[in-house]
């Protein structure tokens, strides 16, 4: 291994020769971000449409950090198989996250507000990737609630064609 590539993982090691899994910074974000982090692992609920789409269902999902501890990765999982995924990470002072959706689609957001007191973290709509045509369907916002350690709320924010819907996912921890 050349010198500098070495130099570079020491550095990156730290004094223990460990790779320190990113700390985030005492800020409202960053401590937004560590209560989505505690989120790792497998979780089972329901999700139902309300406005202009209906549906119903069972979902389950599944959360695992990444990236050194620098990003959160969010499945849903319908069928056995993951129908969306989200990547929540903190850019700066920013938290922000980039939603794959099964419109096909990447919108990405940014949290803007933060309520950790009553469990709430609000996410708005920056720009999008991959849109279709300026109409087309859309993930625009997201409310996450954390009723407690094993308990999450999801709430999507859908737009498309001129009409809203919501998508409500209510999820419990797998024991």
């Amino acid at each position: 291994m050349n010198t500098r590539l070495l130099s570079l993982v020491l550095l990156c090691a730290g004094p223990s020769g460990v790779l320190l899994a990113q700390t985030p910074p005492q800020t409202r974000a960053g401590t937004a971000f560590e209560r989505l982090r505690a989120l790792s692992g497998h979780w089972q609920g329901t999700f139902a449409w309300s406005g202009a789409s209906t549906a119903s269902g069972k979902l389950d999902a599944e959360y695992y950090v990444t990236g050194n501890g620098s990003a959160l990765v969010e499945n849903l999982i319908m069928g056995g198989a993951p129908s969306m995924t989200s990547v929540y990470h903190l850019d700066g002072a920013d938290l922000r996250m980039t939603h794959y959706c099964a419109a096909q689609n990447q919108p990405r957001l940014m949290a803007s507000a933060v309520d950790l007191d009553h469990g709430q973290i609000t996410f708005s709509f920056v720009d999008i990737t991959n849109l279709r045509s300026p109409t087309a369907g859309h993930v625009d916002g997201l409310d996450v609630h954390f009723l407690g350690p094993d308990h999450v709320t999801l709430r999507y924010h859908f737009t498309g064609n001129g009409k809203d819907s919501d998508e409500l996912i209510d999820l419990a921890r797998k024991s």
